[in-house]
């Protein structure tokens, strides 16, 4: 692709540059397949249901829809719940607490590709943010080396703070975008899941690159892709 058709990219994390997706589905899928087996409920969360309802999502958002959709009822709770209490805020931060130990025990290393790109980009003097649903996002560009690459990050910690809707709404971005002082229409969003397309294409930016990592490509284009790649080195 040509960049200089761009002044900004505008990057989602898991999965895109880190292989954190992965760490969030494991934690996913641990803490939600006790809550239903606690219930008696045979149906068993799935990889299926990572990506239809929590996959981009803010956390609370996520456990909010998969509950839904399993017809069970919690009370909403608070953000500050404890992570053994049965509330929106309990379960949302017991996958947190899952989340952290794997991290902690298993450490993170960047998408090869995904550096190559950065790299690219820093030579043309592309400016670059962070946009990501979870609030552990400056944890993992930590661990993974790459913290002072971002001068943004708007992860779900600065959209709590400033009020902006979660993906797929495009109001994180656009709001990462004012920040680089970025037109959106001269700003490229990269996002492997299909509410973070949606939301790229709800903000009507430049070019939105759809990052296949399980979540198919045709999904990503129907929920607003322009292109899909495998990896992001084929965008170097």
């Amino acid at each position: 692709m040509d960049w200089s058709d761009y002044d900004a990219a505008l990057f989602d994390l898991d999965g895109v540059i880190t292989p954190t997706a992965e760490v969030h589905r494991r934690a996913w899928d641990q803490m939600f397949n006790d809550v239903l087996s606690e219930r008696g409920v045979k149906e068993p969360y799935t990889d299926a249901d990572y990506y239809r309802y929590v996959d981009g999502k803010p956390r609370y958002d996520g456990v909010r829809s998969f509950l839904e959709s399993r017809g069970i009822e919690l009370p909403e709770g608070t953000p500050d719940d404890a992570p053994e209490e049965e509330t929106v805020g309990g379960l949302g931060n017991r996958k947190n607490v899952l989340f952290e130990e794997i991290l902690d025990r298993d450490g993170v290393q960047a998408y090869p590709g995904s550096v190559a790109l950065l790299d690219a980009l820093a030579e043309r003097g592309t400016r670059v943010a962070v946009v990501s649903s979870s609030r552990n996002a400056p944890k993992v560009l930590r661990a993974a080396g790459l913290i002072e690459r971002f001068p943004i990050i708007v992860d779900g910690a600065v959209a709590a703070d400033r009020q902006l809707a979660g993906k797929p709404a495009p109001d994180t971005y656009l709001f990462a975008g004012q920040q680089l002082d970025v037109e959106p229409s001269r700003a490229v969003v990269l996002e492997d899941a299909t509410s973070g397309v949606a939301a790229g294409r709800a903000g009507r930016f430049g070019l939105v690159v759809g990052v296949d990592r399980g979540a198919g490509a045709d999904a990503l284009r129907e929920h607003g892709a322009d292109v899909v790649v495998d990896d992001l080195q084929e965008l170097v």
